[in-house]
């Protein structure tokens, strides 16, 4: 005989709680958790750089949820705590092996155009990093080609996400380029390199002296190298970080241009402030440079020396 819809569950077995006693929160934090994951697990297979899957964990846990990164079984990045790995499926030909290994952010996208890839961040509305492979023949094609100076915001990105050109008008700040104008050897490629993806608020003087000789220092480099050259450009952030224009584009406290001779298997990173006052000074090593930024650019099995 059928029981009477009282508002309550089917009986459980005695060792179980009765019904009424709080099973509507516990369905209801269920029902908000499995909704929470699904979202992840959807946005992961989408977007793998865009959740930061460590802001869901606390919740999770709390209902004795098995977070994302514990679900063996679930689509998720490959990541080890809060790391992620990149993917670059499009253009992984600016990279000498695997793909870089990156701190989990929200809103990180993966770009590509035809000379370089990005990196990007929704949250700095600047690159994480920029790859680069060059060589000497490319080089010497760049010598040749005239600079377009013709900048322009970045149509793929989401426009919460990306920099305007109002932004730096007024600003004080150059539109620093992470892959150099100087090292395009096409039209195109110039022409990409001016989007604002490629762009970080840079000082004037830094980035008209010290950091263009850095740039022309690396091509001088490559230029003479037997073989390709990996080069990783980007920006790294104090907390609390100033900002410009009315889409907050951040401005970092320093600049890094990692430079890797897939010959020699030697690399080297110019840390460099973003300020006025710098200099061109030594470079610091890879393991250094790792320790201080967390970002893994490099198959680290493939170094031979570094500094």
């Amino acid at each position: 005989m059928s029981r009477k819809n009282t508002g309550r569950s089917v009986k459980k077995p005695s060792s179980r709680k009765k019904a009424g006693q709080a099973s509507p929160s516990r369905f209801l934090k269920s029902v908000l958790a499995a909704a929470l994951t699904s979202f992840g697990i959807a946005t992961a297979w989408l977007h793998p750089q865009g959740l930061n899957w460590q802001s869901l964990e606390p919740f999770l846990v709390s209902l004795g949820w098995p977070t994302a990164i514990q679900q063996d079984s679930a689509p998720v990045p490959a990541s080890v705590d809060g790391y992620v790995q990149t993917s670059f499926a499009q253009c992984p030909q600016f990279f000498p092996g695997s793909r870089p290994v990156v701190p989990m952010a929200y809103t990180q996208r993966e770009l590509c155009f035809s000379s370089f890839a990005i990196l990007h961040s929704g949250q700095t509305k600047t690159p994480v990093f920029v790859a680069q492979r060059l060589n000497r023949q490319q080089i010497q094609s760049a010598k040749g080609l005239k600079r377009t100076d013709r900048f322009y915001a970045e149509g793929r990105l989401p426009q919460a996400e990306r920099a305007e050109l109002n932004d730096y008008r007024g600003s004080g700040f150059s539109r620093g380029h992470m892959a150099p104008a100087g090292d395009m050897a096409s039209e195109q490629s110039m022409a990409q390199s001016f989007s604002l993806a490629n762009m970080v608020p840079q000082n004037q003087i830094h980035n008209a002296g010290p950091w263009n000789k850095i740039e022309a220092d690396t091509r001088k480099y490559v230029s003479r190298a037997a073989g390709n050259v990996y080069v990783f450009t980007g920006p790294v952030y104090e907390r609390n970080a100033s900002t410009i224009g009315s889409s907050q584009v951040a401005v970092p406290s320093h600049l890094f241009k990692l430079v890797y001779d897939a010959t020699t298997r030697r690399s080297w990173v110019h840390w460099q402030a973003n300020q006025a006052s710098t200099r061109v000074g030594p470079p610091i090593s890879y393991e250094e440079f790792v320790r201080r930024t967390g970002l893994h650019l490099l198959p680290d099995s493939s170094l031979k020396t570094s500094g």
